[in-house]
């Protein structure tokens, strides 16, 4: 092997150990990755950031923008709101619930979309009384499956391409993904339906772990007239740092004050709500000045000018890796923390030393304008008020619908390219009004963006080295007596195990050269292979975080890691099968 394979392999090598062990965003591991290349020789300045100058990632960004009109103005999900209606039949629900999702995802990014519907499917399942845990992690499947049927479905087909298009082939036509992803969602369907469904288990979500643990956790005391605490600071009466404790909310005559600052007065009557675990709750009972009520205390948190949300932290969040108390969450986001789920679970411990992980599912309490304030942002996947119905669709919903409409019949008939239809329909959004500039902005998963442009990188050192032909050479060899068709199916499940540990994206770059590399001695098209390579990527069904939309559903489906495992399983097999599968009849 020469010197620039060496130094490929050790980058790849520990790429991927950073990926798995999830100490770094995928953005930066990836970019430093490019940056060893570089500094090394093994690709040059041109080669290292080609992907920067490739229309994949401003194509993703400028669908951002577009996703977050489409969230504003509420379009998909009241739409799905009105086809969900009261089905009488648990099946027709699901029908109705996932066939739009998935028709929806084909020619819409299927994150954001399925980021809009999850607050819409857990408000519908409460009213009809039905386990949301059925719905939401079957709604993830499906956008999934969706986002196979187009170019526009995923980011990671954007990414790939965009590898081709770096190759010198042209870029993927926005239909073209059907080829292959057609017959995927059509035997993934029948899985669902079929096997997955059933086997997904009823789990308490969020709200009703809250609803039905409320009273455990949260306690209410009434000041009473001893100046030990009337008449003091919280800092002062010893209210802050207290064990397994955390004061959350004032109640003063009908009014709220939430979240308590330290230098708040406490007075005499005041009535205390504190959030912590049982055990301690009897130290507060002997707190001198403090007295019990005995008041409802669920309904203390839904009062005037405050309300409960559900969040759910993402992998960008500042707050992630950080305990409550490191991220100053009180005053970053002026919202109290009440509880913390994370696998189906309520961490019962001092909420100041919990440590939030990525997909952590929280329950806080804060102003009515808190969900508007920070369902755009990286920092949570989902922002979902627990005690208000979603907002309904805008008088700017049609502008959105024709946009998108105008964007899908542009690009599919070339009268545009994807990238300029993307950029098109962005600044129509924002020249409507519809999102003002510093939303828009906002709206940009830069993680993501950056991720695209930097793996580009990783691709060329892979092709340049001489890696990516040994490595091709050495597959044909190896699976020769499989032929077409053990070739196709070792990448597809190779591309597969991968998305599964690190991400989907991460996933395509790493394996798109090899498979590239061994289609032409296999004789198979390139395309054909890219898309191979780009299905394989986008369809995780095995784990919580191999996907982020089923990361998403994670917390609010009350979910636990064997979930994904049983219901996934099936499915995951009979996708890699088909897709495998069609690459011999197309090759």
């Amino acid at each position: 092997m020469t010197g620039d394979e060496l130094i490929t392999i050790a980058v790849l090598i520990g790429t991927f150990g950073v990926l798995v062990l999830d100490r770094l965003p995928p953005s930066a591991t990836v970019l430093g990755a490019t940056l060893v290349l570089l500094l090394t020789d093994v690709v040059g300045p041109r080669e290292a950031f080609a992907g920067f100058s490739n229309p994949a990632p401003i194509t993703v960004a400028a669908l951002f923008v577009v996703a977050a009109a489409t969230q504003r103005t509420g379009l998909v999900s009241a739409l799905v709101s009105r086809l969900l209606g009261q089905p009488s039949r648990r099946g027709l629900a699901h029908a109705r619930l996932l066939l739009p999702a998935m028709g929806a995802s084909a020619l819409f990014n299927n994150t954001p979309l399925v980021a809009m519907l999850i607050p819409d499917v857990v408000a519908w399942t409460r009213r009809n009384r039905r386990d949301a845990s059925r719905y939401l992690l079957p709604l993830s499947y499906a956008a999934i499956l969706g986002g196979t049927l187009t170019v526009l479905g995923t980011s990671t087909n954007l990414v790939v391409s965009g590898l081709l298009e770096d190759t010198g082939e042209e870029a993927l036509g926005v239909f073209e993904f059907a080829k292959i992803g057609a017959p995927v969602a059509a035997v993934g369907l029948v899985v669902l339906f079929g096997v997955s469904i059933p086997l997904v288990r009823s789990r308490l979500t969020t709200p009703e772990q809250f609803d039905a643990s409320g009273r455990e956790f949260l306690v209410e005391m009434r000041v009473g007239p001893d100046p030990s605490i009337a008449g003091r600071t919280v800092q002062d009466a010893g209210l802050r740092g207290l064990a397994g404790v955390y004061l959350v909310q004032i109640r003063r005559g009908g009014r709220s004050i939430a979240p308590v600052g330290p230098d708040e007065i406490v007075e005499a009557g005041d009535d205390l709500v504190f959030a912590g675990e049982v055990s301690n709750v009897l130290d507060l009972q002997r707190m001198r000045g403090l007295e019990p009520t005995g008041h409802d205390m669920v309904d203390t948190l839904a009062v005037a000018g405050r309300g409960l949300y559900e969040v759910v932290v993402g992998r960008m969040s500042p707050v992630a890796g950080q305990t409550l108390r490191e991220s100053d969450f009180r005053a970053r986001y002026d919202a109290a923390v009440i509880a913390v789920h994370r696998a189906g679970h309520r961490l019962d411990m001092k909420f100041g030393d919990v440590r939030l992980r990525h997909g952590d599912t929280l329950v806080v309490v804060a102003g009515v304008d808190f969900r508007t304030r920070w369902s755009q942002g990286p920092d949570f996947l989902v922002v979902a008020s627990l005690d208000a119905p979603a907002p309904a669709a805008s008088a700017k919903a049609p502008v959105v619908a024709v946009t998108l409409a105008a964007f899908v019949v542009g690009s599919g008939l070339g009268v545009v390219s994807t990238m300029e239809g993307a950029l098109l329909a962005a600044a129509a959004v924002v020249m409507t009004r519809v999102l003002n500039f510093d939303e828009a902005k906002r709206a940009i998963d830069l993680d993501v963006v950056l991720l695209i442009g930097s793996a580009f990188g990783l691709g060329a050192a892979v092709e340049q080295s001489g890696l990516a032909v040994r490595i091709a050479e050495g597959f044909v060899e190896s699976l020769d007596g499989f032929g077409t068709f053990g070739i196709a199916l070792a990448i597809v499940m190779a591309t597969s195990v991968l998305t599964e540990i690190i991400t989907n994206n991460a996933a395509a770059v790493v394996v798109f050269p090899i498979a590239i590399a061994i289609a032409g001695p296999a004789g198979i098209d390139p395309r054909i292979m890219a898309i191979a390579v780009a299905i394989a990527a986008s369809t995780s069904f095995l784990s919580p975080i191999g996907y982020q939309t089923n990361t998403m559903v994670y917390g609010p489906g009350g979910y636990r890691v064997v979930d994904y495992l049983r219901s996934g399983a099936p499915l995951s097999l009979a996708v890699q099968l088909t897709i495998a599968t069609m690459v011999v009849v197309l090759a």
